[in-house]
């Protein structure tokens, strides 16, 4: 993911490089398991050995881990929104204010939790595995990362690890809930954090209902060089969550995308691939929208010649939380969804 062009840059290293420098080990906060009577204790141990399979092969977890810890991109998230406090967790280096290595949500939820000095790897250049190690976690959890089966299998000598299922960086926002809080021993409390997401973004959806149907795709296209851009899958989370608030993704773009691939490459000559899309998101800046259309070839797009393109700052907390994670939907939904609402408007 780090080697896309200018975007690919940023986002890759947004996305692989996360986590910091191991400080004194905080408290786990797991206020799922403060009421807990010795049945159901019990019947917490009978469900072990717990047994995760994965793209490189099959985790077993041997009984209900404590000490939680997360690497690379929004997998800290998921375990603070089952109100779980990790023992270290990767930096954000995108998205976050200079100085920062956390962003917005992820700092509301660990002040609700009480968690002042949060564990933070930085990992920016790889992953610092003394710091995980120090961290003395039970289990790692990567659902969605890039890691590689090397790191894997590092990562493996210090905890048992969750990786993701197939594909780098292919995890919707519903497998991480789904793969994180099964390697914490709490399926059921993902069920329902799955099911409370959906609600909130099909109630926000409710209010807009001019989206629905409305062909849609995630782009990123760089002013300075608008020789090629890069569209995104619908598979990717990006791309996906288009789709979660009731918006299609256009056949000519599905077709040409590869089953093992994220995004593809296009170049300036092939933008005809998004004449079919009423709207599309792109990251980029206030010039960027003014620059499309000045372009003889981007210019003739529909949706650039109408202004039907949603900008989405690069840097921004809004675009760090394009990559859905339930506590970044639940902080930028209403942000997003009045922006791609003001671009479909511009259609008819």
């Amino acid at each position: 993911m780090k080697k896309i062009s200018l975007f690919l840059t940023v986002i890759m290293s947004m996305l692989l490089a996360l986590v910091g420098c191991a400080q004194e080990e905080p408290s786990t906060t797991d206020t799922s398991n403060n009421e807990g009577t010795n049945t159901e204790e019990a019947a917490d141990a009978s469900g072990y050995p717990i047994v995760i399979e994965h793209a490189f092969g099959e985790t077993t977890i041997e009984e209900k881990p404590e000490r939680i810890a997360t690497i690379a991109w929004a997998n800290h998230d998921v375990v603070l929104a089952l109100d779980v406090v990790p023992v270290g967790f990767s930096a954000a280096n995108y998205g976050v204010e200079e100085g920062s290595s956390i962003h917005p949500w992820t700092q509301e939820k660990l002040t609700e939790l009480g968690e002042e000095n949060p564990n933070i790897y930085q990992d920016t250049d790889g992953l610092d595995f003394e710091a995980i190690a120090d961290s003395n976690p039970d289990v790692i959890l990567a659902a969605y990362s890039g890691i590689t089966q090397e790191e894997y299998d590092t990562l493996s000598e210090i905890a048992p690890v969750v990786a993701y299922q197939e594909t780098p960086w292919v995890t919707s926002w519903r497998e991480q809930i789904t793969f994180n809080s099964m390697g914490m021993g709490m399926a059921e409390e993902g069920e329902q954090l799955i099911a409370d997401t959906e609600k909130l973004i099909a109630d926000k959806v409710s209010e807009y209902p001019e989206i629905a149907g409305k062909k849609a795709a995630f782009v990123s296209m760089d002013a300075v060089d608008l020789s090629k851009f890069y569209i995104y899958s619908a598979e990717d989370p990006r791309g996906e969550f288009l789709t979660e608030l009731g918006m299609l993704y256009p056949e000519s773009i599905s077709s040409q995308m590869s089953e093992d691939s994220f995004y593809i490459e296009v170049s300036a000559e092939n933008a005809d691939m998004l004449n079919d899309a009423d709207i599309f998101v792109s990251y980029g800046d206030e010039n960027t929208l003014a620059a499309l259309q000045a372009d003889p070839i981007l210019g003739k797009i529909p949706a650039v010649e109408r202004g039907s393109v949603v900008i989405i700052g690069n840097g921004t907390p809004l675009a760090a939380a394009l990559n859905p994670n339930p506590l970044a939907i639940e902080y930028s939904i209403d942000e997003y969804v009045t922006l791609i609402s003001e671009a479909v408007n511009k259609v008819n």
